[in-house]
């Protein structure tokens, strides 16, 4: 890093003062082996651990890369591991605030430093989605003749926003959610350490558990809410931050809500249940409970793609591309913006007309098959591509529906053990109506097959 006189200024009160800075700041990690969770980008030889100087890479340099991945993560905690483990030249930018002249002046930077002083530079852009393409374009010529060692940090996904010819003279390093028993164990650490509130206060089971719940996958949030926490409870002369103590400091009330227990598949059933029975209101408040108590986006949109067939099916065929749309885009985006693609799938199941027809057509198959009734496969529809097929008989009768009127071949289909049952029973309801009246008009016709009824 090189910073101006204010930020040196800065540095030098926060290290005589530490208490001065927020907690988040004063628990950052000093070395790769104190960092939180993404264990799967930690490993020996990994690019972070050759950026900060660990091995010996050869002729083969560290590579620039992309940290992409939510909010409060890690991406800024790892580039600062890197500013603190390396000798190289560090230099930190935003996007939001930076454009092509400062990406050009770090550059020729980069280039007076490693020609002058054999000193390498790592540069460190945060929000790089925000660069447009020709704020990216600056940056190739020093990505590409390693001037500098790029470390870009987004929460977008780079293949949507970023170059392909940047992205490609980089690796893409996915940064994963971090779990409960991530941030469990950070919190502890700030708890006792003596760089965050060195055992001023302790935290209950249950308020432990709140703050998991509030802070939603987010170191950031999870260690602000804590401070918050105990400098209410040390305000009030307490050595413990009691669960209203912490929802009196953050203004947010604990959800009672165990994901690991009863109240998980409560909740995740009453959703259900709401949308299957066209409550829209009460599906939005099922869905916020789950929200606001931490659950994984990602359960509750695969419980939305099972509604869409389970509970809508032909009803409405666009429910089921609605849920999976919605659960590709929470992967992609995660919280705090996929609320908003689950309320709106929500909403759309909830108002679509309903048909379990296709849930009860497949168990209704199912169970007989189970029973036992499964016969042989018709002569005629057997497979005759192979040698001798055609001297057993296979495909001997076979009639082509596309060469017939109407596309309708009027031939036995199913065993005979379950020739004629009926498993798929079409309600009446939305777009189903269609179904019902096509299925209808086409088992006539395949019924006078057998002589069951006239051919329409």
């Amino acid at each position: 890093m090189e910073p101006d006189l204010f930020t040196a200024a800065a540095e030098d009160r926060q290290e005589k003062d530490p208490a001065g800075s927020p907690l988040a700041v004063r628990m950052r990690p000093r070395t790769l082996d104190e960092v939180v969770g993404q264990q799967h980008l930690l490993k020996p030889g990994s690019p972070l651990r050759r950026l900060v100087g660990e091995g010996n890479g050869g002729p083969a340099g560290p590579s620039s890369v992309f940290l992409w991945g939510p909010p409060g993560i890690g991406k800024t905690t790892l580039a600062y591991v890197v500013s603190q483990a390396t000798n190289k030249r560090f230099v930190e930018l935003s996007a939001i605030t930076a454009g092509v002249k400062e990406v050009r002046a770090v550059i020729d930077g980069a280039r007076r430093a490693s020609g002058g002083f054999g000193k390498e530079t790592v540069l460190f852009l945060d929000e790089i989605h925000r660069f447009s393409k020709a704020q990216q374009d600056s940056l190739l010529p020093a990505v590409e003749n390693r001037w500098v060692t790029l470390i870009a940090a987004t929460t977008e996904n780079p293949y949507f926003s970023v170059i392909s010819p940047l992205l490609s003279r980089s690796l893409l390093l996915t940064l994963e959610p971090l779990t409960d028993d991530d941030l469990r164990g950070l919190l502890r650490r700030a708890l006792t350490d003596a760089r965050g509130l060195a055992g001023a206060v302790t935290l209950p089971e249950d308020t432990e558990g709140h703050l998991l719940r509030i802070a939603g996958g987010d170191a950031r949030r999870a260690l602000t809410a804590l401070e918050a926490g105990a400098g209410s409870a040390l305000a009030k002369g307490e050595k413990e931050v009691t669960l209203r103590t912490l929802e009196e400091s953050v203004d947010r009330a604990a959800v009672k809500y165990d994901r690991d227990g009863d109240q998980h598949y409560d909740v995740a059933s009453a959703l259900i249940k709401s949308i299957r029975g066209s409550d829209v209101d009460a599906a939005l408040h099922y869905l916020a409970r789950m929200i606001e108590a931490g659950e994984d986006p990602r359960f509750i949109a695969r419980r939305l793609m099972i509604s869409a067939s389970e509970d809508i099916g032909l009803a409405d065929p666009t429910a089921l591309q609605t849920a999976v749309a919605a659960a590709q885009a929470v992967a992609m985006i995660g919280f705090p913006e996929a609320r908003i693609t689950l309320s709106q799938a929500t909403i759309a199941l909830a108002l679509a007309p309903k048909s379990n027809a296709a849930y009860v057509a497949i168990d209704a198959a199912l169970a007989d098959v189970r029973a036992g009734q499964a016969g042989a496969v018709p002569p005629h529809l057997r497979d005759s591509h192979y040698k001798g097929a055609q001297k057993l008989g296979h495909g001997q009768g076979y009639q082509y529906p596309h060469d017939l009127p109407g596309g309708i071949a009027a031939q036995q289909y199913a065993p005979d053990e379950v020739h004629g049952k009926q498993y798929y029973e079409p309600t009446r309801h939305g777009a189903e109506a269609r179904y019902a009246d096509v299925v209808e008009r086409v088992r006539a016709r395949l019924r006078s097959a057998s002589g069951e009824g006239a051919a329409e």
